[in-house]
């Protein structure tokens, strides 16, 4: 989204906000707000359109482009109704993690890794990107290109730009897409993508595809929807400009002792590897973490009772990419995969899905209780996770801020 985008389906996981958020890769609020302005009708659009079209001009888009494509845009009610789809229920880490580093996406990955073995090698040390990262962002975006979403992405971009709720922000991408269209000349028919912009391959969203598509395959166009080169290359200087550490890996599954507190915990608490291993944070096979000078925070996306990970400073950049700690932890570990690494060493317990009303219910729950909050939205955001753990802290409970039975039975919520 890219940032790149994530304008996938919505991802209504605990830790994760609104799929606009993750899309746009801008940092979300500790608990988002579920935005219920009002929308456009379709008959505001085609004085929309008429403004648009004056944009377009002081933009510098061609005359030709404004007549032929600026002025035949089209309402999408489809986008609309995409763009306020909430979830009913919460997504677990379980949902989220198996259908996404599945065995199909490790061995297809391998086989891309083979398949662009050079370009890959040329990427590593241009950018400092090892190839089997661009390679897991590309699987999770597009299923290594077999999806690239079929929207068309200038009518959706209009659609966005006409609503009132976030018409600067669409305005100027749909300005970047007809940029695009006018420096490279692409056909209205090529430009299609997610239902809020996102483009080929890697799903860049308009703006970002300006500034950090690359033509990698030499032919004098970056072709994000046709070429598998200029696609990987532009992931490469993308995660480059957004801060990759050629020298550090994404982070990795680590073990927690059993007397482990759970006073340090999430993107709140950075630490050096040296404190995280003067805790007793140990690798998978049981051995001491290594502690060069590096910091991480720890992140428990099932609770106590699944996996932990070190997220290290490239775990950040995976985040710019996507705003969701599900899908930096499904990259990195997909990346690792596909470079050759075991499955987890613990399983991703299977939990069940949270409704909406009974996410409210906790977070109101909280808020009687002392524990602010912020608002009842029924998204567990960073803000919830928090007074969460205070809470917990303050019963006797393991305090790893994640909703489980003992927790609900503690502040009197029937499952």
């Amino acid at each position: 989204m890219t940032h790149q985008s994530r304008f996938s389906a919505f991802i209504a996981s605990m830790f994760v906000s609104s799929t606009f958020l993750s899309a746009c890769a801008v940092s979300a609020s500790p608990d988002p707000v579920v935005d219920v302005s009002p929308v456009p009708v379709q008959a505001d659009f085609a004085t929309c359109v008429v403004d648009l079209q004056q944009k377009a001009k002081v933009a510098g888009i061609s005359q030709h482009i404004i007549d032929t494509t600026v002025a035949n845009l089209k309402y999408v009610p489809r986008v609309i109704e995409l763009d306020n789809q909430q979830p009913e229920f919460t997504t677990t880490f379980g949902d989220y993690f198996d259908k996404r580093v599945t065995t199909w996406r490790v061995e297809q990955g391998r086989k891309m890794m083979v398949k662009h073995q050079s370009l890959l090698a040329k990427l590593t040390k241009e950018y400092g990107v090892p190839g089997q990262y661009i390679v897991a962002f590309w699987g999770l975006e597009t299923n290594y290109g077999s999806y690239k979403g079929s929207m068309p992405v200038l009518d959706s971009l209009a659609t966005l730009a006409c609503d009132p709720r976030r018409s600067d922000y669409f305005t100027g991408e749909l300005i970047q897409a007809l940029k695009l269209k006018q420096q490279y000349r692409f056909a209205d028919s090529t430009m299609v993508g997610s239902w809020a912009g996102a483009m080929g391959h890697t799903q860049f969203m308009p703006t970002n595809y300006r500034k950090y598509a690359v033509d990698g395959d030499g032919d004098g166009v970056a072709d994000l929807w046709n070429s598998e080169a200029d696609a990987l290359t532009s992931a490469a200087n993308f995660l480059q400009h957004l801060g990759w550490k050629a020298d550090q890996r994404w982070g990795r599954e680590v073990l927690l002792p059993q007397d482990y507190g759970f006073e340090y915990l999430g993107s709140q608490s950075v630490l050096p590897l040296s404190q995280w291993r003067a805790l007793n944070i140990t690798q998978t096979n049981g051995q001491p973490i290594a502690a060069p000078d590096m910091q991480a925070a720890l992140y428990l996306p099932a609770g106590h009772t699944g996996p932990a990970f070190l997220g290290y400073d490239n775990f950040n950049v995976i985040m710019r990419w996507n705003r969701s700690e599900f899908y930096a932890i499904s990259v990195g570990h997909l990346a690792d995969r596909i470079n050759g690494a075991s499955e987890l060493s613990r399983a991703v317990p299977k939990q069940p899905r949270l409704s909406r009303d009974i996410v409210k219910q906790l977070q109101q729950k909280l808020n009687d209780s002392g524990f602010d909050v912020g608002k009842a939205d029924g998204i567990l955001g960073r803000n919830s996770v928090i007074g969460l753990q205070a809470f917990q802290k303050k019963q006797g409970l393991i305090a790893d801020g994640f909703p489980d039975a003992q927790t609900f039975k503690a502040l009197g919520i029937k499952l």
